[in-house]
């Protein structure tokens, strides 16, 4: 290299070294971009739990439109299948006017009596609705004492009506009482679900009934709980006693349990 140019290399200004921020000034940007960071983030977190909580409601929301739905879609396709198969019903009528229809008729009358069974003829009105009240519901387990639950269930109690064992053979027994008139096709229907999912329908036909004064009974036919660690845990049913006309005498929305073994009381 030449001398010249050496010379005008050292000629030339020396370029200017970036400032350096005192130590406090730094420390105070690093907290700042810290603590707007942190904000950031809990700002994140809260708008995921908004969401999350807005599902949850959804879910919710959903869980009992679909319940109500799905009960009012097995009431339309009875309803359906009843006029499918041509079923009319009637006129309703009193029990003395029955009787008196065919009073002539001493073959006729005698038979009429019979099917009524014990009511007391000379107290039979003109009533022509019937009036079941279904007094009381017990459920009977091999081995264990029958468990009887008060009618109706306590509306929206956080506990559950009654605890069942998980694998375990029970029967449903029906007490009631008959006035008015007969009814006719008297049943109950049962909708279980589990979050939300119904996973158990059941029609039962208890039969036709006259009025009496003593109480009828029945007894549904043996069935099992469900067993093993996705049946234990809690259900929301609701059970219906209908008629032929499709009046609906009780109906009762109500929680149970399924679990390992039986309630200690």
């Amino acid at each position: 290299m030449s001398s010249a140019a050496v010379s005008a290399a050292s000629s030339c200004p020396a370029k200017p070294q970036k400032e350096e921020e005192p130590p406090v000034v730094r420390r105070r940007a690093e907290e700042e971009g810290s603590s707007g960071a942190a904000a950031g983030e809990q700002e994140q977190e809260q708008r995921v739990a908004a969401v999350y909580r807005k599902l949850s409601e959804a879910s919710l929301c959903a869980s009992t439109t679909e319940e109500e739905t799905e009960e009012d879609d097995d009431e339309e396709e009875e309803a359906a299948a009843a006029a499918k198969d041509g079923i009319e019903l009637g006129p309703r009528v009193s029990i003395k006017e029955q009787l008196d229809k065919d009073k002539d008729d001493e073959s006729l009358r005698r038979w009429k009596e019979q099917l009524l069974g014990s009511v007391d003829l000379s107290s039979v009105g003109e009533t022509l609705e019937p009036d079941v009240k279904m007094t009381s519901l017990s459920i009977l387990s091999p081995g264990r004492p029958d468990m009887v639950l008060p009618l109706p269930p306590e509306p929206k109690s956080k506990e559950p009506w009654f605890t069942l064992k998980e694998g375990s053979a029970y029967r449903l027994k029906f007490t009631f009482a008959v006035a008015g008139n007969i009814v006719s096709g008297l049943r109950y229907t049962n909708t279980i679900w589990k979050t939300g999912i119904r996973v158990d329908s059941t029609k039962e036909m208890l039969g036709t009934f006259s009025p009496q004064a003593e109480l009828y009974t029945y007894l549904t036919p043996e069935e099992t709980t469900p067993s093993g660690i996705f049946a234990r845990g809690s259900y929301s049913a609701r059970t219906k006693f209908l008629d032929d006309d499709r009046k609906c005498y009780l109906e009762m929305n109500y929680t149970f349990d399924i679990r390992r073994d039986w309630p200690s009381s």
